[in-house]
């Protein structure tokens, strides 16, 4: 198969915490006004990222990649516009980086208090989790790593770029006590988060998120389920792919070995393009983001 820069159109998500600034600043076509995510890099059975370059336009990255049983990567864009529910995954890992935040604007991001199982439990089952939450503020260019079984949520005001595990197994303990449109509580999944949350200290985190090395000061996360790094680039940067990777664009505009890239798009650079180059005479912003070499 030819091997070039491959643009992908993302798989796209209304929520009800979902906002218009996907659509309004990054580039994102969505019927709605409540578009919160995008799934930038996407090969799964229904929500597949589709090439829309070159001579495989049209087709899905899966169809392209030889419909893998597995892919590793899954890369999205979050808007949210209020606050998503807490929640805790039972076997994925994943990093948020902070690419805007209204003033004040938090996440959640573990339990407030010393650890006692028993003591959670019990805030879980009564609805009362809110008070031993942790509550971080954020600000644009922060970012965390999110190991499993930690107690997390995105706060209102905020739009994330998400590098995780490919794998969307996912159990709120709370929800605000919102209703849906239908005017019922969204599922909760109560026995299974407390089964599944685990007493993570920032010091253990970071252990995790560079268990293989830091890189560089670029480097945003290296560990065994994926690696991401941050590039500001003005002028052209070579990079050299050893498997392949993906390419998500924050800010700016340049090309990516001649393919136009702006501010939203994404493209996965192919296992045989051995070298590519990003390049920019104003300045763009990139993510790069790949699974480490076994």
């Amino acid at each position: 198969m030819k091997k070039y820069p491959l643009k992908l159109e993302a798989y796209k998500k209304g929520v009800v915490w979902g906002g218009t600034t996907l659509k309004e600043k990054y580039g994102k076509t969505f019927d709605g006004d409540n578009l919160g995510e995008t799934w930038e890099l996407s090969v799964r059975e229904k929500e597949d990222s589709v090439i829309v370059n070159g001579e495989y336009s049209g087709m899905s990255l899966k169809e392209y990649l030889g419909f893998p049983e597995e892919f590793p990567l899954l890369v999205k864009l979050l808007d949210a516009k209020e606050a998503l529910s807490v929640q805790v995954h039972p076997h994925k890992h994943e990093m948020w980086y902070i690419v805007e935040a209204d003033e004040g604007a938090q996440i959640v991001y573990g339990v407030d208090k010393l650890f006692n199982r028993d003591m959670v439990a019990r805030e879980v089952r009564c609805g009362t989790i809110d008070k031993m939450l942790r509550c971080v503020k954020v600000k644009a260019g922060d970012s965390f790593f999110i190991p499993d079984g930690l107690v997390h949520s995105i706060g209102k005001g905020i739009v994330i770029a998400e590098i995780q595990e490919n794998d969307d197994t996912t159990y709120r303990l709370y929800d605000y006590n919102r209703r849906q449109a239908d005017g019922k509580l969204r599922e909760l999944h109560i026995e299974e988060s407390i089964e599944t949350i685990c007493p993570w200290q920032d010091e253990d985190i970071e252990k995790r998120r560079y268990s293989l090395g830091k890189k560089s000061d670029s480097n945003l996360a290296n560990c065994p389920y994926f690696t991401a790094d941050k590039y500001d680039i003005k002028g052209e940067k070579h990079f050299k792919n050893e498997s392949w990777c993906h390419i998500l664009c924050l800010d700016g505009e340049g090309d990516v070995s001649g393919e136009l890239i702006k501010k939203g798009d994404s493209y996965f650079i192919p296992e045989g393009l051995d070298k590519y180059i990003v390049s920019s005479e104003k300045g763009i912003s990139i993510i790069v983001s790949s699974v480490p070499n076994e």
